[in-house]
């Protein structure tokens, strides 16, 4: 925040009874976070994004109807007045039905659409406020997964890669991953990458060497590790990993995937298990890395590259999302309804529970 104040937001379900948008205070020392305020204007903000100046906040409302939203984050240069994020304008109809997640991206917000399956665009205007229009591309009625695993399209998430060239979306429906651009202010599909049958991508986090990208999967409780190509565009699954021990259970339902701003840790959320998964990139991974791209082999980047070191509690239950942010993991635990933070150990990347504060039907976690 440009005020000097760092902050925290919440999104949540408001027809599971939930406050709407959550304002936090956050203490940098410890990460604690203190509720100011709440709007609740919006129904269902269930995925928020902040601009990168920290003026704005975006939400998307997760209805049927499909819309998203700009806020004025007060303190921040913004005119807003105390603590509470004010409106900027109206609503903005996506044109598809049930949106999960947002992103900025090329001067848009774009947002994947879960029930359509649609990938929607709408412009930011110089001050931030959203114009009153939107375009979508909306892929086929089924993916390219072998006939007898075919689903509806189903975008859970869309955001850009480190390069900010492409924007990727993935797509829980039809077991993919696709590679858009925008033309002429619409999302234009670039590659469409099929990922194993039945496995139900959710959310995709990459690392910030730029060159891999770790694929959470819902439908069956893994992690794949990609291959991510920015000069090309292109994702290349390599190697699938479990993100629980043992026998993975079919009731798990991972959610969330998180990588430490070094590059040295990832973490998940498992809603069934009630448990973040924490893994190691293995020491001596990013020289062997750069070493396969010179020789245009993908071995370095296998199965060795990821170790999986523990599972620890939640903090809650149904963690919905997770993020990292100064040394800190925050998790939105959706059915006991509380924002958990936990203060992670640089040396070994374990979480340890420092704290949280209760937010009705918490869906995710933005941090200014």
């Amino acid at each position: 925040m440009t005020d000097g104040r760092r902050r925290a937001f919440i999104g949540s379900f408001t027809t599971a009874g939930g406050p709407g948008i959550v304002a936090a205070a956050l203490t940098p020392d410890d990460g604690a976070l203190t509720v100011l305020s709440t709007v609740n204007g919006l129904p269902d903000p269930s995925c928020l994004a902040l601009s990168p100046d920290g003026r704005t906040l975006y939400a998307v409302s997760e209805t049927t109807e499909g819309a998203v939203a700009a806020f004025r984050v007060p303190g921040a240069g913004s005119g807003g007045a105390g603590d509470a994020p004010e409106q900027a304008g109206p609503a903005v109809p996506v044109h598809g039905d049930g949106p999960t997640h947002l992103c900025l991206f090329a001067g848009h917000v774009l947002t994947a659409n879960y029930g359509s399956g649609s990938v929607t665009a709408v412009p930011v205007r110089a001050d931030g406020s959203l114009a009153h229009s939107a375009s979508g591309v909306f892929p086929p009625p089924t993916g390219p997964a072998p006939r007898t695993h075919r689903r509806r399209p189903h975008a859970h998430q869309v955001q850009p890669d480190p390069s900010g060239r492409w924007a990727v979306g993935v797509d829980l429906g039809t077991d993919s991953v696709r590679v858009y651009t925008l033309a002429d202010g619409a999302p234009a599909r670039h590659r469409e990458v099929a990922l194993r049958p039945g496995s139900g991508p959710r959310h995709l986090a990459f690392h910030p060497d730029g060159t891999r990208a770790y694929l959470l999967n819902e439908l069956s409780p893994t992690l794949t590790v990609c291959r991510w190509d920015a000069a090309e565009g292109t994702l290349r699954p390599l190697t699938e990993l479990p993100v629980l021990p043992g026998v993975p259970s079919g009731d798990a339902y991972p959610s969330g995937v998180a990588v430490s701003p070094d590059g040295r840790f990832v973490w998940t959320a498992t809603r069934g298990e009630d448990v973040l998964s924490v893994f190691a990139v293995e020491q001596g991974v990013d020289r062997a890395v750069h070493a396969a791209r010179s020789a245009g082999s993908d071995e370095a980047t296998g199965a060795a590259g990821l170790r999986l070191i523990d599972t620890v509690p939640c903090g809650g239950h149904w963690p919905r999302a997770l993020v990292e942010s100064h040394g800190f993991l925050y998790v939105a635990n959706e059915r006991s309804g509380d924002v958990t933070w936990f203060a992670v150990d640089p040396d070994t990347g374990m979480p340890r529970r420092r704290g949280s504060i209760p937010v009705t039907a918490a869906s995710c976690v933005v941090v200014g």
